[in-house]
């Protein structure tokens, strides 16, 4: 054993739990290397195709040459936290949110749920979480010896999570359920009545419901839904939200927690021990984009003209496939093989077959059953390119002769 294995901690060394999307980034680079001449089509990326709007960039460009911007965000700017809660009141209708005590920032989403693990889970404790989903509470609470709980997503209940499916035992030592919607890969969204069952169980059963919403205003129908405007939420509830999908700003790192204030003060004692807080002029040029809804609205009609584009190539090949509801994703059941046949035992080989046979990056997902995530943040600088993508889609996917 080396050095460094010798002396690493348990919860290390025991965990099989690599990043998914890591893995996925190493398998998509391997295919690059190895066919230099030829262009993957990249339906499995996670991130706005467009960079963010001049109008946030000049506001970043003004702030970051101030001297009095230099120093220390800490647990942020009062400025963005005001932001915020007027952004929850104008888009969401969420008009009670307290900006001083029921809102702080965070370096995005993910550290935000590394966080409220730290903050909440002992030795042995429990969250749900629904599967298939976003993976970074679930592996901090197995790093502090608690327990997950996966909650499937399945068709027939609107990928929507069962509460009845949950034993009581998991209920009773449960501390969070994790739930995301719009949903990240199904795209499904939450309805009020959803929320108002799930607020109803945390209250129930004295558990904190962590409400990701990553891409809450990315909705093709309706309007974008919080658990925080359904009654009695706060005492139950706390919401995240990201600059990241909405605004074209992933790898700015900008988020916020909203809610319950108590489950605020707890996060911000850990956030005061884990890092220095966001760049402020970051921070400032996030208030812009959240006062300017006009960039949410120019990335939602780019969205939903390629989804509608994407869902109806996908149908034509053969994939049992719907419009989403939201974010920039479609998730379908993987084909069952090819013509010459060769069949899939799981959506990996599915995704890896179809990314060296047609350089076609997807995501895959097996939590609950054997599914493929497309995505429709590929880059097209016109609409002319990206008709042609779309046509190198479907012939690359018909070349295959999947069978379904």
């Amino acid at each position: 054993m080396s050095f460094i294995n010798n002396i690493a901690s348990n919860r290390m060394m025991n965990s099989s739990n690599n990043y998914k999307f890591g893995k996925i980034k190493d398998l998509k680079r391997y295919v690059i290397n190895t066919n230099p001449t030829k262009t993957i089509i990249d339906l499995g990326i996670g991130e706005p195709d467009k960079a963010a709007s001049p109008i946030v960039g000049e506001v970043l460009k003004t702030e970051c040459l101030k001297k009095e911007n230099r120093k220390y965000a800490d647990n942020g700017s009062i400025d963005y936290c005001i932001a915020a809660s007027e952004y929850l009141k104008n888009l969401y209708n969420v008009d009670n949110i307290d900006p001083y005590t029921e809102i702080l920032h965070g370096i995005g989403s993910k550290s935000i749920l590394a966080y409220l693990s730290l903050c909440f889970i002992d030795k042995g404790d429990y969250i749900i979480n629904t599967v298939p989903g976003y993976p970074v509470l679930s592996s901090y609470t197995r790093y502090l010896d608690g327990q997950v709980y996966n909650l499937p997503l399945l068709k027939e209940n609107d990928f929507l999570p069962n509460l009845n499916k949950i034993p009581n035992e998991v209920s009773q030592k449960a501390k969070i359920f994790y739930i995301n919607y719009p949903n990240n890969p199904t795209g499904a969204v939450a309805n009020k009545d959803f929320y108002e069952e799930i607020v109803s169980f945390g209250l129930k059963n004295n558990i904190l419901i962590v409400s990701d919403l990553a891409y809450g205003p990315l909705v093709y129908e309706n309007s974008p839904l919080s658990i925080l405007s359904i009654n009695n939420a706060k005492q139950t509830s706390v919401e995240v939200h990201s600059m990241s999908k909405a605004f074209n700003m992933t790898g700015w790192r900008m988020a916020f927690i909203a809610g319950n204030k108590e489950a605020i003060k707890l996060y911000a004692k850990v956030k005061q021990n884990s890092d220095s807080g966001q760049f402020l002029p970051i921070q400032k040029a996030s208030i812009e984009a959240l006062k300017n809804p006009s960039i949410i609205y120019d990335n939602l009609k780019r969205y939903k003209r390629r989804m509608i584009n994407l869902v109806n190539i996908l149908k034509d090949i053969g994939f049992d496939i719907e419009m989403p509801k939201g974010t920039f994703y479609c998730y379908t059941k993987i084909p069952k093989g090819t013509k010459n046949n060769i069949l899939f035992k799981n959506a990996h080989q599915a995704s890896e077959y179809i990314l060296k046979k047609a350089l076609i990056s997807t995501v895959p997902w097996d939590n609950a059953g054997g599914y493929l995530r497309f995505s429709v943040t590929f880059e097209a600088d016109s609409l002319i390119e990206e008709e042609k993508i779309f046509f190198q889609i479907k012939k690359r996917l018909e070349d295959l002769e999947l069978i379904f």
